[in-house]
C-alpha cells in the first residue's frame, strides 16, 4: 500500500498517530474510523471486509456498496483488499470549515440482505492552513491628543484549521509607540488591539508603519502578516458611540428580499465633520457581502438575496461608525436564521423488488429506503407511513432507512397487484408530506384447482337424435392465471350396460362441449350418469369433478301392440260368445294393449272403428272393454264383426287395430245349429269363418258318431239309462254363454264341462285358452295367451261332421 502521507514531510511520531487514527469501532450498529485530511486518492481508511465479517471477495458476491446522499462520493470500496479508501483528495477545512469535529457519514448497503451499516469517518485536522489577513496593508488613523492607553482596533486574521492546528496569538513588530493586547469574542476568535503606549506627536512621526503577525500552533508553526500604517490625525477628541456594543437579530428565513433587519445606532458630540458618521462593514466575509446590504448613512441592514436556513444558519458581521475625524467605534452584529418548514421530506428508493410470489411468508422484504427533511428541529422530524388496509408495513432500519415488509400472505387471485403509497410527512406547522408510489406485482401460483359454475348439471335429448349433435356445454373457470389457467376437460372412464361410456358421449377437451357419438332409444337407455373433470396445466395440475346427469326424452315412435285378443301363430281369428239373453251394458270381451314409450306417448284410447251392426257394441275408450249396447234381438246376426282400434296420443299418434268375431247365441248347440243357416258372405273373412265352422262340425259329428258305436258295442245295456242322456244335457244348457268359445272346441267341451273352448275362423288350426276366472276383466298374461295346442287333426273333421248328422237325426244331441 502507497504511504498516505508521502508529499507531507510529517516526522514518524505524527505517521504514528495517523495510522493509529484509523481504528474502528461498532456501537450501535455503527463502524467509525479516523483518517488525517489530504490524503492521496485510494489511501487506506480502513478494512471494512473484516468489520463486516465478511471475505474481501464476498464484497463483490454479496453486492456490498456505498450509500450516501446529496453529496460528491468521498469513499470507495475496494473489492480485491477488502478496504475502504479515499475516492480523492479531502479538504477538511472545505467539508466542514470551522467544526470543532468533522464526520462524514454514510451507509454500506449488502445487497442480498437488505441489510444497512452505518459508517463514520472523523476527518482529523492537519495544519495545512496559514493565518490570513483580509488585506495586506492596513491603515489606523489617531489623533494626536489621543490619551495613552487608547486603543486602536485592529484587522484580525483568520485560520481555516481547527484546535492546535488554528490561529494562537499575534506578534507587533517592536516600536515605543504601541503594544499589543488581544481580546477573545464570544466565538473563540481572538481580536488584536493597539494600545497607546505613549503620546503622539504628528509633527514628529505624521505616520508609524508596523508590522502584524498571526500565528497558529501546529508543527512547524505557520504564520500571516499584515501591515499597519498608523495615521496620526489632527485633533478630533470624541470619538463614536454606539448605543449597544452588540446587536442581535432573529428573522425566518422565508424573509422577503430587500427587507430591513435593523438598525445601527451611534452618536458623536463633536461637531461639523468631526461628528459626521458614515457605516460601514469592517473585515465582512464575501457571504455578507453577497447577502445583506448596510445603509452608510442610516446604519440600516437589509437582505438582497432569500435567506436559507439549510445553507447558514447564523451570520457574525462587525459594523464600523466613523466620524469625519477619522475617529471611529465598532459594533457586533448577529443575525440569526430562523428555520420554517419550506422542505418538503424526501424519499429515495435504494432496492426495490418489484414482483413477489403470492406464496411469500410474512416478514419478507419488499424495499429499502430512505427518507429525509432539509429543515431541522420538528421541521425535519419524519413520519412514515403507508394505507393500514394493505398487506405490508414499514419497519425502521439504520439511520432514516425503512424496509417494506409483508404482514401476511398475500392472495394474487383477490389482488394481483398494489400500488403503494408511502407518505413521508414532517412534523412542521403547517406540515409538509411527500408521496412515492411503490408498484408490486403478485406472482402467481397454481394454488386453484378449476371451480365449476354448479355441483351438478343435469340435461335433456330427445331419443332418435343424429349422430355428433351437441348435448350440452360445461364451463369450469380457473382464477389462476396464464398456464394455470388453462383448462382442459375430460370424461371420467365408466360403462354402461357393458359398455364404456366414452361410445355414448364425447366432450371437447378445449371447450367442454359434449356430443352424442350415437343415436338414443328411449325404450333402452333412459338415462346417463357422467362425470367431467376439469383439469388446470399448472405443475402439478388441480383438477375438480362435477357430475352431468343426461336424461333421454321419449319420442311417439312405437305404436300400440295389442296383447289380448292374441293373434294366433298360425293366423286364425278368435271368436268371443255373447247370449241372446245379455243385457246392455254386457261384458263380452276386453282388448288389452300397451306401448313401448312413455309419458301421452303411452297413453292409449280404445274405439270401435268398424261393426257389422252399427249401434249393438260399444267400446270402453280408456278401458277397451266391448260391450253391448242394447239388448240382443232375435234377427241380429249369430256372427258379429268388429273392428278396434287402439291410438296413443303422441304427436303425431300412432295406432293398431284388431279385428274380433262375435258369436251370438245362447249355448254351444245354438252355435252349432245356426252355423249351417249361415249364409256365405261376402267378405272373406265371413266366407272363411263358414267353411271353418262347417268342417268343423263335421269332423265334431264323424268323431261322435264313432265314440257312440263303440260305446253301444261295450255297454250296451248302460244305454237305457236316460239319466245320464238328462244329465249332459243340463250340463251342456248351463255353460256360460259369454264365455270365448269355437267350433274346434266343441270336443273338448263335451269332454270335460270345465274348459272354454276357442274358435277361430282360420280353417288351419285351432287354441284352446286357459283363462283365470272372471277372464273378460282380467289381463291375460303373454303365457296363458301361447298355451295353445290343435284340437283337432285333418283326418278326424269328416267324422266329426258325420257324428253331429247322426246325431241331429236321431234327435239325441241333447244328451251330448
Amino acid at each position: 500500500m502507497a504511504d498516505p502521507l508521502r508529499g507531507w514531510g510529517c516526522s514518524e511520531p505524527f505517521l504514528l498517530f495517523i495510522l493509529l487514527g484509523t481504528l474502528w469501532e461498532a456501537g450501535a450498529g455503527h463502524i467509525r474510523y479516523s483518517v488525517p485530511e489530504e490524503l492521496d486518492k485510494g489511501s487506506f481508511v480502513g478494512n471494512i471486509a473484516k468489520d463486516l465479517g465478511l471475505e474481501p471477495r464476498e464484497l463483490e458476491e454479496r453486492g456490498v456498496r456505498i450509500v450516501s446522499r446529496g453529496r460528491t462520493q468521498l469513499f470507495a470500496l475496494n473489492p480485491r483488499s477488502g478496504s475502504l479508501v479515499t475516492a480523492d483528495r479531502i479538504d477538511r477545512e472545505e467539508l466542514c470549515a470551522q467544526s470543532a469535529r468533522c464526520l462524514v457519514s454514510f451507509n454500506i448497503l449488502v445487497e442480498n440482505k437488505m441489510k444497512m451499516y452505518g459508517v463514520e469517518v472523523e476527518i482529523t485536522d492537519i495544519n495545512d492552513n496559514f493565518p490570513r489577513f483580509r488585506d495586506e496593508e492596513v491603515k489606523v488613523k489617531v489623533n494626536e491628543n489621543a490619551a495613552v492607553g487608547t486603543p486602536l482596533v485592529l484587522p484580525f486574521a483568520r485560520d481555516a484549521d481547527v484546535g492546535v492546528n488554528s490561529l494562537q496569538r499575534y506578534q507587533l513588530s517592536s516600536n515605543i509607540h504601541f503594544s499589543l493586547d488581544e481580546k477573545s469574542g464570544g466565538d473563540g476568535q481572538k481580536y488584536p488591539e493597539l494600545v497607546l503606549e505613549q503620546p503622539l506627536d504628528r509633527e514628529k512621526v505624521p505616520v508609524h508603519d508596523l508590522l502584524l503577525t498571526a500565528l497558529d500552533g501546529g508543527d512547524p508553526i505557520l504564520s500571516g502578516t499584515t501591515h499597519i500604517h498608523v495615521m496620526v490625525l489632527d485633533a478630533n477628541d470624541n470619538a463614536p458611540l454606539f448605543t449597544q456594543p452588540e446587536y442581535r437579530v432573529s428573522v425566518p428565513e422565508n424573509i422577503a428580499v430587500g427587507t430591513r433587519l435593523l438598525t445601527l445606532t451611534a452618536t458623536d458630540p463633536d461637531e461639523g465633520i468631526n461628528g459626521k458618521l458614515t457605516y460601514s462593514f469592517r473585515n465582512e466575509e464575501e457571504k455578507i457581502s453577497e447577502t445583506f446590504q448596510l445603509d452608510s448613512n442610516l446604519g440600516e441592514i437589509s437582505t438582497v438575496q432569500p435567506l436559507d436556513y439549510e445553507e447558514s444558519r447564523f451570520y457574525n458581521m462587525e459594523v464600523v461608525a466613523q466620524d469625519g475625524g477619522a475617529l471611529l467605534a465598532s459594533a457586533k452584529v448577529l443575525i440569526t436564521v430562523q428555520d420554517v418548514n419550506d422542505n418538503a421530506p424526501e424519499v429515495l428508493l435504494t432496492s426495490l423488488s418489484s414482483t413477489v410470489s403470492e406464496d411469500c411468508l410474512p416478514g419478507t422484504i419488499i424495499a429499502l429506503f430512505s427518507v429525509h427533511d432539509g429543515d431541522s428541529g420538528e421541521n425535519g422530524e419524519i413520519v412514515c407511513s403507508i394505507p393500514r388496509n394493505l398487506p405490508f408495513k414499514l419497519e425502521k432500519s439504520v439511520d432514516n432507512y425503512y424496509h417494506l415488509l409483508t404482514t401476511r400472505a398475500l392472495d394474487r387471485e383477490e389482488i394481483s397487484d398494489y400500488n403503494i403509497t408511502v407518505t413521508v410527512t414532517d412534523c412542521g406547522n403547517p406540515p409538509l408530506s411527500t408521496e412515492n408510489h411503490i408498484f408490486l406485482k403478485v406472482a402467481d401460483i397454481n394454488d386453484n384447482p378449476p371451480i365449476f359454475l354448479h355441483t351438478s348439471y343435469y340435461t335433456y335429448i330427445p331419443e332418435n337424435n343424429p349422430r355428433g349433435i351437441s348435448i350440452f356445454s360445461v364451463n369450469a373457470h380457473d382464477p389462476d392465471s396464464g398456464n394455470n389457467a388453462q383448462v382442459t376437460y375430460a370424461l371420467a372412464e365408466d360403462k354402461f350396460q357393458g359398455t364404456p361410456l366414452s361410445s355414448y358421449v364425447s366432450i371437447n377437451s378445449d371447450t367442454g362441449a359434449l356430443y352424442a357419438l350415437r343415436s338414443f332409444d328411449y325404450e333402452q337407455v333412459r338415462e346417463l350418469q357422467l362425470w367431467v373433470t376439469a383439469s388446470d396445466n399448472g405443475d402439478p395440475p388441480l383438477s375438480s369433478n362435477v357430475s352431468l346427469s343426461l336424461f333421454i326424452l321419449d319420442q311417439n315412435d312405437n305404436a300400440p301392440e295389442i296383447l289380448y285378443p292374441a293373434l294366433p301363430i298360425d293366423g286364425s281369428t278368435g271368436v268371443e260368445l255373447a247370449p241372446r239373453s245379455a243385457e246392455p251394458g254386457y261384458l263380452v270381451t276386453k282388448v288389452v294393449a300397451v306401448d313401448r314409450d312413455s309419458g301421452q306417448n303411452a297413453w292409449l284410447s280404445y274405439r270401435l272403428l268398424k261393426a257389422s251392426e252399427p249401434g249393438l257394441f260399444t267400446v270402453g275408450l280408456h278401458t277397451g272393454e266391448v260391450r253391448t249396447a242394447r239388448a240382443l234381438l232375435d234377427r241380429d246376426a249369430i256372427k258379429q264383426n268388429l273392428v278396434v282400434v287402439v291410438q296413443d296420443h303422441g304427436q303425431p299418434p300412432l295406432s293398431a287395430t284388431v279385428t274380433l268375431t262375435v258369436a251370438v247365441a245362447d249355448s254351444i248347440p245354438d252355435v252349432l245349429a245356426d252355423l249351417g243357416s249361415l249364409e256365405p258372405s261376402t267378405d272373406p273373412d265371413d266366407s272363411g269363418l263358414t267353411l271353418y265352422l262347417v268342417v268343423a262340425v263335421a269332423s265334431v259329428s264323424c268323431v261322435f258318431l264313432a265314440f257312440v258305436i263303440a260305446l253301444l258295442t261295450l255297454r250296451l245295456r248302460r244305454w237305457y239309462t236316460s239319466r245320464t242322456l238328462q244329465a249332459s244335457g243340463s250340463g251342456l244348457a248351463g255353460l256360460p254363454a259369454s264365455h270365448f268359445v269355437g267350433v274346434d272346441g266343441v270336443r273338448a267341451f263335451l269332454q270335460t264341462y270345465s274348459h272354454e273352448v276357442s274358435l277361430t275362423a282360420d280353417s288351419r288350426g285351432s287354441h284352446v285358452i286357459f283363462p283365470q276366472p272372471n277372464y273378460a276383466d282380467t289381463l291375460i298374461s303373454q303365457e296363458s295367451c301361447e298355451k295353445s295346442e290343435p284340437l283337432l287333426i285333418p283326418e278326424k273333421i269328416s267324422a266329426k261332421e258325420r257324428e253331429l248328422e247322426v246325431l241331429q237325426k236321431h234327435g239325441n244331441w241333447s244328451a251330448y
